[in-house]
Protein backbone atom coordinates (compact mmCIF):
# COMPACT_ATOMS: atom_id res chain seq x y z
CA UNK A 1 0.00 0.00 0.00
CA UNK A 2 1.39 3.14 -0.96
CA UNK A 3 1.90 5.91 1.77
CA UNK A 4 0.78 9.61 1.15
CA UNK A 5 1.90 12.76 3.81
CA UNK A 6 -1.07 14.10 5.46
CA UNK A 7 -0.45 17.65 4.21
CA UNK A 8 2.55 19.79 5.97
CA UNK A 9 2.26 17.58 9.15
CA UNK A 10 4.92 15.05 7.88
CA UNK A 11 2.51 12.43 9.22
CA UNK A 12 2.60 8.92 6.38
CA UNK A 13 -1.02 7.36 6.08
CA UNK A 14 -2.23 4.68 3.41
CA UNK A 15 -3.26 6.00 0.69
CA UNK A 16 -6.72 4.33 1.02
CA UNK A 17 -8.47 4.99 4.44
CA UNK A 18 -11.02 3.35 6.27
CA UNK A 19 -14.56 5.92 6.96
CA UNK A 20 -15.52 4.61 10.53
CA UNK A 21 -19.09 5.83 10.42
CA UNK A 22 -20.96 2.57 10.07
CA UNK A 23 -18.91 1.53 13.49
CA UNK A 24 -21.53 0.92 16.33
CA UNK A 25 -24.14 2.24 14.15
CA UNK A 26 -24.06 -0.62 11.10
CA UNK A 27 -22.12 -2.65 12.32
CA UNK A 28 -20.87 -4.38 16.15
CA UNK A 29 -17.93 -4.74 17.42
CA UNK A 30 -17.44 -8.10 16.07
CA UNK A 31 -17.30 -6.39 12.80
CA UNK A 32 -15.77 -4.05 13.73
CA UNK A 33 -12.94 -5.80 14.44
CA UNK A 34 -12.75 -7.73 11.40
CA UNK A 35 -12.84 -4.68 9.15
CA UNK A 36 -9.68 -3.30 11.40
CA UNK A 37 -8.05 -6.43 10.95
CA UNK A 38 -8.71 -6.83 7.23
CA UNK A 39 -7.37 -2.93 6.97
CA UNK A 40 -4.35 -3.80 8.94
CA UNK A 41 -3.38 -6.78 6.85
CA UNK A 42 -3.72 -5.11 3.41
CA UNK A 43 -1.33 -2.48 4.77
CA UNK A 44 -4.28 0.23 5.27
CA UNK A 45 -2.87 2.54 8.57
CA UNK A 46 -5.25 5.34 8.62
CA UNK A 47 -8.33 5.21 10.56
CA UNK A 48 -10.77 8.43 10.20
CA UNK A 49 -13.78 8.60 12.96
CA UNK A 50 -15.86 11.05 14.43
CA UNK A 51 -16.98 12.04 18.18
CA UNK A 52 -20.62 12.01 16.39
CA UNK A 53 -20.62 9.09 14.56
CA UNK A 54 -23.08 6.64 16.68
CA UNK A 55 -22.48 9.50 19.48
CA UNK A 56 -19.05 8.36 20.28
CA UNK A 57 -19.66 4.35 19.97
CA UNK A 58 -17.57 4.50 16.41
CA UNK A 59 -14.71 5.72 18.62
CA UNK A 60 -14.97 3.28 22.00
CA UNK A 61 -15.11 0.59 18.95
CA UNK A 62 -12.28 1.71 17.27
CA UNK A 63 -10.49 1.73 20.19
CA UNK A 64 -11.45 -1.49 21.65
CA UNK A 65 -10.37 -2.85 17.55
CA UNK A 66 -7.23 -1.28 18.09
CA UNK A 67 -6.18 -2.43 21.55
CA UNK A 68 -2.90 -3.78 22.05
CA UNK A 69 -1.54 -2.61 18.03
CA UNK A 70 -2.59 1.22 18.57
CA UNK A 71 1.23 1.96 16.84
CA UNK A 72 0.08 0.59 13.46
CA UNK A 73 -2.60 2.94 12.93
CA UNK A 74 -3.05 6.96 12.45
CA UNK A 75 -6.05 7.43 14.22
CA UNK A 76 -8.11 10.73 12.78
CA UNK A 77 -11.54 12.02 15.18
CA UNK A 78 -13.35 15.13 14.60
CA UNK A 79 -15.19 17.42 16.93
CA UNK A 80 -17.47 20.56 16.60
CA UNK A 81 -21.22 18.34 15.55
CA UNK A 82 -23.75 18.15 18.08
CA UNK A 83 -23.14 15.09 20.47
CA UNK A 84 -26.59 15.65 21.83
CA UNK A 85 -25.59 16.38 25.84
CA UNK A 86 -22.89 13.76 25.57
CA UNK A 87 -20.08 16.15 26.46
CA UNK A 88 -22.46 18.84 28.55
CA UNK A 89 -24.24 21.52 27.88
CA UNK A 90 -22.06 23.27 24.76
CA UNK A 91 -24.53 26.41 24.35
CA UNK A 92 -24.03 25.94 20.55
CA UNK A 93 -20.14 26.97 20.67
CA UNK A 94 -18.57 23.98 20.01
CA UNK A 95 -15.60 25.44 18.86
CA UNK A 96 -14.87 27.28 21.96
CA UNK A 97 -11.48 26.59 23.98
CA UNK A 98 -13.60 25.05 26.93
CA UNK A 99 -15.33 22.76 24.12
CA UNK A 100 -12.53 21.98 22.73
CA UNK A 101 -10.82 20.36 26.04
CA UNK A 102 -13.89 18.60 26.71
CA UNK A 103 -14.26 16.84 23.67
CA UNK A 104 -10.68 15.70 23.44
CA UNK A 105 -10.49 14.24 26.52
CA UNK A 106 -13.87 12.14 25.95
CA UNK A 107 -12.39 11.44 22.54
CA UNK A 108 -9.08 10.22 24.25
CA UNK A 109 -11.26 7.97 26.51
CA UNK A 110 -13.60 6.51 24.26
CA UNK A 111 -10.55 5.93 22.24
CA UNK A 112 -8.56 4.13 24.62
CA UNK A 113 -5.64 6.21 23.75
CA UNK A 114 -3.30 8.84 25.02
CA UNK A 115 -3.27 11.01 21.64
CA UNK A 116 -5.05 11.27 18.25
CA UNK A 117 -2.92 11.64 15.07
CA UNK A 118 -5.01 14.14 13.18
CA UNK A 119 -7.73 16.04 14.84
CA UNK A 120 -10.42 17.61 12.99
CA UNK A 121 -13.33 20.61 13.45
CA UNK A 122 -16.14 18.69 12.15
CA UNK A 123 -17.88 22.11 10.60
CA UNK A 124 -17.73 25.52 11.11
CA UNK A 125 -18.52 27.46 14.66
CA UNK A 126 -20.27 30.63 13.68
CA UNK A 127 -20.63 31.38 17.02
CA UNK A 128 -16.56 31.17 17.74
CA UNK A 129 -13.91 33.30 16.48
CA UNK A 130 -11.30 30.74 14.78
CA UNK A 131 -8.47 32.19 16.27
CA UNK A 132 -10.25 31.13 19.66
CA UNK A 133 -10.45 27.15 17.96
CA UNK A 134 -7.13 27.33 16.75
CA UNK A 135 -5.30 28.94 19.94
CA UNK A 136 -7.11 25.87 21.80
CA UNK A 137 -6.12 23.36 19.07
CA UNK A 138 -2.54 24.71 19.89
CA UNK A 139 -2.98 23.86 23.08
CA UNK A 140 -3.14 20.43 22.75
CA UNK A 141 -0.69 19.77 20.25
CA UNK A 142 1.86 21.46 22.78
CA UNK A 143 0.74 19.08 25.17
CA UNK A 144 1.11 15.95 23.16
CA UNK A 145 -2.92 14.73 22.83
CA UNK A 146 -2.70 15.67 19.39
CA UNK A 147 -0.09 15.62 16.89
CA UNK A 148 -1.49 17.44 13.90
CA UNK A 149 -5.17 19.31 13.62
CA UNK A 150 -7.16 19.30 10.68
CA UNK A 151 -10.68 20.74 9.49
CA UNK A 152 -13.73 19.64 7.82
CA UNK A 153 -16.47 20.70 5.64
CA UNK A 154 -14.87 24.82 5.49
CA UNK A 155 -15.34 26.54 1.84
CA UNK A 156 -11.77 27.10 0.97
CA UNK A 157 -12.00 30.97 2.03
CA UNK A 158 -12.01 29.49 5.55
CA UNK A 159 -8.93 27.66 5.28
CA UNK A 160 -7.21 30.24 3.64
CA UNK A 161 -8.13 32.91 6.49
CA UNK A 162 -7.72 29.84 9.46
CA UNK A 163 -3.96 29.53 7.79
CA UNK A 164 -2.83 33.02 8.00
CA UNK A 165 -4.59 33.58 10.96
CA UNK A 166 -2.14 30.87 12.77
CA UNK A 167 0.48 31.70 11.02
CA UNK A 168 0.13 35.35 12.20
CA UNK A 169 -0.24 34.30 15.75
CA UNK A 170 2.38 31.46 15.38
CA UNK A 171 0.06 28.46 16.03
CA UNK A 172 -0.20 24.50 14.39
CA UNK A 173 -1.98 24.85 11.17
CA UNK A 174 -4.52 23.10 9.62
CA UNK A 175 -2.94 20.12 7.71
CA UNK A 176 -5.28 19.14 6.32
CA UNK A 177 -9.34 19.64 5.00
CA UNK A 178 -12.09 16.99 4.96
CA UNK A 179 -14.13 17.78 1.96
CA UNK A 180 -16.88 15.83 -0.02
CA UNK A 181 -15.19 15.04 -3.35
CA UNK A 182 -14.97 11.93 -6.38
CA UNK A 183 -15.09 12.05 -9.74
CA UNK A 184 -18.93 12.45 -9.45
CA UNK A 185 -19.12 15.29 -6.92
CA UNK A 186 -16.12 17.57 -8.23
CA UNK A 187 -16.90 21.02 -7.02
CA UNK A 188 -13.99 20.72 -4.35
CA UNK A 189 -11.44 21.40 -7.33
CA UNK A 190 -13.11 24.90 -8.19
CA UNK A 191 -11.24 26.44 -4.95
CA UNK A 192 -10.70 24.34 -2.41
CA UNK A 193 -8.35 21.70 -4.59
CA UNK A 194 -5.95 25.15 -5.75
CA UNK A 195 -6.42 26.90 -2.44
CA UNK A 196 -5.10 23.63 -0.58
CA UNK A 197 -2.24 23.56 -3.18
CA UNK A 198 -0.95 26.73 -2.48
CA UNK A 199 -1.07 25.60 1.60
CA UNK A 200 0.53 22.23 1.32
CA UNK A 201 -3.08 21.49 3.02
CA UNK A 202 -4.08 17.42 2.03
CA UNK A 203 -7.45 16.90 1.18
CA UNK A 204 -9.43 13.74 2.78
CA UNK A 205 -12.19 13.30 0.25
CA UNK A 206 -15.08 11.61 1.86
CA UNK A 207 -17.70 10.20 -0.04
CA UNK A 208 -15.33 8.70 -2.88
CA UNK A 209 -17.80 6.55 -4.34
CA UNK A 210 -21.22 9.57 -4.11
CA UNK A 211 -22.94 7.11 -1.96
CA UNK A 212 -22.43 3.88 -4.23
CA UNK A 213 -22.99 5.28 -7.94
CA UNK A 214 -19.70 5.07 -8.77
CA UNK A 215 -19.59 1.32 -7.59
CA UNK A 216 -20.83 -0.32 -10.92
CA UNK A 217 -24.08 -1.52 -8.75
CA UNK A 218 -26.62 0.85 -9.99
CA UNK A 219 -28.21 1.56 -13.59
CA UNK A 220 -30.18 4.79 -14.91
CA UNK A 221 -33.88 3.71 -14.47
CA UNK A 222 -33.16 0.76 -12.66
CA UNK A 223 -34.34 0.25 -8.61
CA UNK A 224 -31.15 -0.17 -6.60
CA UNK A 225 -30.54 -4.00 -5.92
CA UNK A 226 -31.68 -5.66 -2.48
CA UNK A 227 -29.10 -5.32 0.13
CA UNK A 228 -27.65 -2.44 -1.63
CA UNK A 229 -26.84 0.95 0.38
CA UNK A 230 -29.03 2.90 -2.06
CA UNK A 231 -31.92 0.14 -1.20
CA UNK A 232 -32.07 1.29 2.37
CA UNK A 233 -35.25 3.53 3.32
CA UNK A 234 -34.92 7.03 2.48
CA UNK A 235 -32.36 6.56 -0.24
CA UNK A 236 -34.61 6.59 -3.28
CA UNK A 237 -33.79 10.45 -4.38
CA UNK A 238 -30.32 9.48 -4.97
CA UNK A 239 -31.30 7.40 -7.77
CA UNK A 240 -34.02 9.41 -8.89
CA UNK A 241 -31.47 13.11 -8.73
CA UNK A 242 -28.90 11.10 -9.58
CA UNK A 243 -26.53 12.84 -13.03
CA UNK A 244 -26.49 9.24 -15.22
CA UNK A 245 -24.88 11.31 -17.88
CA UNK A 246 -21.44 11.95 -15.53
CA UNK A 247 -22.24 8.15 -13.81
CA UNK A 248 -22.14 6.31 -17.69
CA UNK A 249 -19.47 8.55 -18.83
CA UNK A 250 -17.17 7.29 -16.22
CA UNK A 251 -18.06 3.82 -16.88
CA UNK A 252 -17.19 4.00 -20.45
CA UNK A 253 -14.03 5.81 -19.88
CA UNK A 254 -13.03 2.90 -17.30
CA UNK A 255 -14.55 0.36 -19.78
CA UNK A 256 -12.37 1.57 -22.87
CA UNK A 257 -8.83 0.91 -20.36
CA UNK A 258 -10.64 -2.65 -19.26
CA UNK A 259 -10.79 -1.27 -15.99
CA UNK A 260 -13.89 -1.58 -13.07
CA UNK A 261 -15.95 1.76 -12.43
CA UNK A 262 -14.35 1.37 -8.40
CA UNK A 263 -11.16 1.38 -9.79
CA UNK A 264 -11.45 4.30 -11.86
CA UNK A 265 -13.11 5.87 -8.88
CA UNK A 266 -10.75 5.03 -6.77
CA UNK A 267 -7.43 5.24 -8.21
CA UNK A 268 -8.37 8.03 -10.34
CA UNK A 269 -9.42 9.76 -7.17
CA UNK A 270 -6.52 9.20 -5.30
CA UNK A 271 -3.83 10.47 -8.37
CA UNK A 272 -5.41 14.30 -7.76
CA UNK A 273 -3.18 16.69 -6.81
CA UNK A 274 -4.46 17.66 -3.84
CA UNK A 275 -5.55 14.56 -2.12
CA UNK A 276 -3.60 12.42 1.03
CA UNK A 277 -5.68 10.11 1.47
CA UNK A 278 -8.97 8.79 -0.17
CA UNK A 279 -11.61 7.97 2.72
CA UNK A 280 -13.91 5.25 2.23
CA UNK A 281 -16.39 4.06 4.57
CA UNK A 282 -16.79 0.00 4.88
CA UNK A 283 -18.87 -2.33 6.98
CA UNK A 284 -17.40 -5.60 5.47
CA UNK A 285 -14.06 -7.04 5.55
CA UNK A 286 -13.94 -7.71 1.37
CA UNK A 287 -14.83 -3.93 0.73
CA UNK A 288 -11.74 -3.23 2.16
CA UNK A 289 -9.78 -5.74 0.07
CA UNK A 290 -11.69 -4.23 -3.11
CA UNK A 291 -11.25 -0.89 -2.28
CA UNK A 292 -7.53 -1.02 -1.80
CA UNK A 293 -7.49 -2.95 -5.26
CA UNK A 294 -9.13 -0.85 -6.83
CA UNK A 295 -6.45 1.97 -5.30
CA UNK A 296 -3.73 0.73 -6.84
CA UNK A 297 -4.65 1.96 -10.88
CA UNK A 298 -2.21 4.71 -11.20
CA UNK A 299 -3.42 7.12 -14.00
CA UNK A 300 -1.12 8.11 -16.60
CA UNK A 301 -0.69 11.82 -17.68
CA UNK A 302 -3.10 10.83 -21.11
CA UNK A 303 -5.38 8.76 -18.72
CA UNK A 304 -5.87 11.92 -15.91
CA UNK A 305 -6.53 14.11 -19.21
CA UNK A 306 -8.67 11.53 -20.60
CA UNK A 307 -10.56 11.39 -17.21
CA UNK A 308 -10.39 15.50 -16.69
CA UNK A 309 -12.42 15.77 -20.18
CA UNK A 310 -15.25 14.12 -18.87
CA UNK A 311 -16.23 17.08 -17.32
CA UNK A 312 -15.34 19.84 -14.74
CA UNK A 313 -17.71 20.60 -12.24
CA UNK A 314 -20.78 22.14 -13.42
CA UNK A 315 -22.93 22.18 -10.34
CA UNK A 316 -22.88 21.96 -6.59
CA UNK A 317 -24.20 18.94 -5.00
CA UNK A 318 -25.00 19.77 -1.67
CA UNK A 319 -25.25 16.87 0.75
CA UNK A 320 -24.72 15.43 4.59
CA UNK A 321 -21.46 15.88 5.99
CA UNK A 322 -20.59 12.57 7.73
Amino acid sequence: MMTRRLGHSGIQVSAVGIGCNAFGTRIDVDATRAVVDAALDAGVTFFDTADTYGTGASEELLGAALKGRREQAVVATKFGMDMRGVNGDDGGRRGSATYVRTAIEASLRRLGTDHVDLYQLHTPDPSTPIDETLGALGELVEAGLVRAIGCSNLQAWQVVDADWRSRAADLPRFATAQNEYSLYNRTAEVELAPACEALDVGILPYFPLAYGLLTGKYRRGEAAPDGTRLALDGQAQRLAGADWDRVEALEQYAADRDLTLLQVAMGGLAAQPAVSSVIAGVSRPDQVAANVAAAAWEPDPDDLAALNRIGAPTQSYTTYAP
